[in-house]
């Protein structure tokens, strides 16, 4: 079975290197490839580790009254979500789980009008993301067709830096109940349409993995 999966991964890796993306490190290019093995090794433990808030507990802080600075550096107001779900993701693009990218997109065109997927780059984790604001979002829309709503780079981990978002989402005193920050990159939070934080999803459970299509769909 180990010979098996290490001849697959070689095949991969080398079906990569010869694929190369012009937009794409080789690196990057490695990782969109194994992108698929990469989460059947991690799903089941995943599945585990997903937060949910069944007593629906609201904080002392709106969600809607959060502000923060789009990709383009311009002030971006969260109140225009009032009335849909929303899934939020700090990203990276030289991460294992940077192949999200693709079914997020894909989640919020299934979605589109009840559901918006908003992106926070972050460098948090292993510098997975070195590149400034405009390459962040030519490389989401040269190789993942991102459409959906990306913000500027900033910290998401606890710390005297933390965006005030990512603030909000982690401490059980403002959202009501969650102090859950990122593991890793692409971790997932869904608010849902009264602007209720209802879930935590680790980087490990794909954008269009059933537990997260329920949630969307409740």
């Amino acid at each position: 079975m180990i010979i098996k999966i290490a001849i697959a991964v070689g095949v991969l890796v080398t079906a990569a290197l010869l694929m190369k993306k012009k937009d794409m490190t080789y690196r990057q290019s490695i990782l969109k490839t194994m992108y698929p093995m990469i989460m059947w090794s991690t799903g089941k433990a995943g599945a585990k580790q997903v937060q949910m808030n069944p007593a629906m507990k609201k904080g002392t802080v709106e969600f809607y009254s959060l502000t923060t600075k789009d990709i383009a550096g311009k002030d971006f107001s969260l109140e225009q979500f009032k009335g849909k779900k929303v899934l939020i993701v700090n990203t990276a693009s030289d991460c294992g789980y940077t192949g999200q990218y693709e079914n997020l997109e894909k989640l919020s065109k299934q979605f589109a009008g009840s559901l918006v997927v908003v992106g926070f780059p972050a460098n948090d984790f292993k510098n997975q993301e070195t590149k400034d604001d405009q390459a962040i979002a030519a490389f989401c829309q040269k190789n993942y067709g991102v459409s959906f709503p990306l913000m500027s780079k900033s910290v998401v981990i606890k710390s005297k830096d933390q965006n005030n978002v990512y603030a909000w989402l982690t401490s059980a005193n403002l959202n009501g109940w969650c102090n859950q920050a990122p593991a890793w990159n692409f971790c997932k939070y869904l608010i849902n349409e009264e602007g209720v934080l209802t879930h935590y999803f680790p980087m490990s459970v794909d954008p269009l993995d059933q537990v997260i299509i329920d949630a969307v769909k409740k």
